[in-house]
């Protein structure tokens, strides 16, 4: 909550409807900074048709906001779909910057060379995670993937296994309340985490490029 924006808590009070990924967790912001709007639904699983009622509010002259649980939204989150059908019914869109795990963690990453890839939640098919997670490795840049609770062992398990000496930054409910950050080789990584009695949090994982050393020494030579 001590993250948001001065931009974004005016915004939130001066639009006509606020529409959220979780009515419920918004409710709580909206109550500690005693704000208080109508809530209208818009998440993963309604979003377009959400966005047909928020573009019928927007016809009507309302204002609207829209926020997703935590952090910015529009990667990995709900909001993009939202954005597109706002702006195809020809109203305008205007972005509030705003905490973003991405962002958070490329800020305390290092090294992270002139490319970076971001590819959001793998396949939750251990095949098919495994297999772009090696693609993604062998391109040499780093890359910064997000990943739940419930599979971060398993993501840690994979990247030690491709190549346990690669640096990764593990992220941990980043700018919320319980928010830590782990640094090492990903086999040490993978034996911290699973030696863990329990994991809780959203996750987001930086591992970083081969290029980066190159990088280095172009500039040592400079």
């Amino acid at each position: 909550m001590g993250d948001i924006t001065l931009r974004a808590i005016e915004t939130f009070k001066s639009v006509d409807v606020i529409a959220a990924e979780d009515t419920r967790h918004t409710l709580q912001l909206l109550n500690h900074l005693e704000i208080k709007k109508p809530l209208i639904s818009c998440r993963a699983q309604n979003e377009k048709s959400a966005g047909s009622k928020i573009v019928e509010l927007l016809d009507q002259g309302k204002s609207v906001a829209y926020a997703s649980d935590a952090g910015t939204p529009g990667i990995s989150d709900p909001g993009a779909v939202l954005v597109d059908v706002v702006r195809e019914a020809g109203h305008d869109v205007v972005p509030i910057p705003g905490a973003s795990a991405f962002a958070t963690l490329i800020s305390v990453a290092g090294s992270g060379g002139k490319t970076l890839i971001f590819e959001g939640f793998l396949s939750p098919k251990p095949g098919r995670r495994r297999s772009r997670l090696r693609e993604l490795m062998q391109t040499g840049d780093a890359v910064i993937i997000y990943e739940s609770p419930y599979r971060i062992t398993k993501l840690l398990s994979d990247i030690a296994d491709i190549d346990s000496t690669r640096r990764v930054v593990v992220g941990r409910e980043l700018t919320k309340l319980h928010e830590e950050i782990v640094s090492g080789s990903a086999g040490k990584l993978k034996d911290d985490f699973t030696s863990r009695p329990s994991i809780k949090g959203e996750f987001a994982i930086f591992i970083s490029g081969t290029k980066t050393i190159q990088l280095s020494d172009e500039s040592a030579d400079n």
